[in-house]
């Protein structure tokens, strides 16, 4: 049976890093599921790459079209902006795996579409401190930096990620990402091969 691999994380815990460290193995029938958003790309980021880029015009044809799974929308700093997953982007019958990055909403959504014995959750776990400082790095690398926007994200993420929520997942995997890219991409690729 197929699985999808949720990996999860509080903001600046790796999740980016190690997920294209992740697809960078090329790790046999392993796809990548690429979300959507309606934000600004960041310095650096690649449109297919980190996510699809998007607007709220298209967003609407594809909810009109039920391609939707789920959608979280987040009054930032700086407006509305909106994350979204479309079902056209999972195949169940293709006998491959996906792999995603995605917030506890996004695996309570995946949990309602396809059932918990396919979502398998990996959570990257860092402790605060060093998630606040890699957070403001990233911003500061920005050609407007928005450190409200930083701590926007760092109370939501308290929310969001409460340890009783966690504790609902029935396959949830704990990587410590304290340690260095290759490491936490081992742990991860490690989940990956147990369903396998």
């Amino acid at each position: 049976m197929s699985k999808i691999f949720c990996l999860t994380g509080k903001s600046g815990s790796g999740k980016d890093t190690v997920f294209n460290e992740l697809i960078k193995r090329d790790i046999p029938l392993l796809k990548r599921v690429v979300t959507h958003t309606t934000r600004p790309m960041r310095a650096g980021e690649t449109e297919g790459v980190e996510y699809h880029f998007t607007d709220e015009k298209t967003l609407a044809e594809l909810e009109g079209s039920g391609n939707i799974i789920e959608k979280r929308e987040y009054n930032t700093q700086k407006g509305l902006w909106i994350y979204f997953t479309c079902a056209s982007e999972i195949d169940m019958s293709s006998g491959c795996d996906y792999i995603m990055i995605g917030t506890p909403d996004v695996a309570e959504k995946l949990f309602e579409c396809f059932g918990e014995d396919v979502v398998v959750v990996i959570y990257l776990e860092l402790d605060d401190r060093e998630r606040l400082l890699r957070c403001i790095n990233r911003e500061s690398q920005q050609k407007c930096p928005d450190y409200s926007e930083v701590c926007r994200r760092y109370l939501a993420d308290e929310a969001d990620f409460k340890p009783e929520r966690l504790k609902k997942y029935k396959q949830m995997h704990v990587v410590n990402s304290q340690r260095t890219i290759e490491e936490n991409a081992d742990d991860c690729a490690g989940v990956i091969l147990k369903y396998r």
